[in-house]
């Protein structure tokens, strides 16, 4: 008896590919309504139109809250840690973008100057928040990736 084996080195039909990013999409989603929630805020409404995705890296989500009271966030999910700040720091994903990077060497910075970083896993977290500011800095600046249609 002989097993099939799949070929994994034929491309994606446009469809699948479509399909895989939607699945990403809402899979993401639903982890940034999950971070929030873990964070006491409920979300209430996704304002898709200005909400960004880059998928499978990051999507920046622009949400509101009514719980515990009425706001609006940037909520980032994505292969980096979840994180959220008030709408009014970004006018745009684009621009909360920026803001996350910044805010992420910054939060590194402070997690070595104080010494924190002696423990393994906080030095391996401020590495990965050093990694990740560097990616969304290198997003945030690509003219190509933020062309409207």
């Amino acid at each position: 008896m002989t097993e099939q084996a799949v070929d994994q080195t034929q491309p994606l039909s446009p469809e699948q590919q479509e399909a895989l990013t939607q699945q990403w999409i809402k899979e993401h989603f639903q982890k940034a309504n999950r971070f929030l929630a873990e964070k006491g805020v409920i979300p209430s409404k996704v304002i898709a139109d200005e909400s960004r995705y880059l998928a499978p890296f990051l999507a920046v989500w622009k949400m509101e809250s009514k719980q515990p009271k009425a706001q609006t966030f940037w909520v980032m999910s994505g292969d980096l840690p979840s994180d959220y700040v008030d709408v009014g720091v970004a006018k745009t994903a684009r621009d909360a973008i920026r803001h996350f990077s910044m805010m992420w060497q910054l939060k590194a910075e402070n997690l070595i100057k104080s010494g924190a970083t002696a423990d393994a896993t906080q030095a391996k977290f401020a590495k990965l928040l050093v990694s990740r500011a560097e990616s969304l800095y290198q997003i945030h600046n690509d003219d190509k990736l933020w062309k409207e249609s």
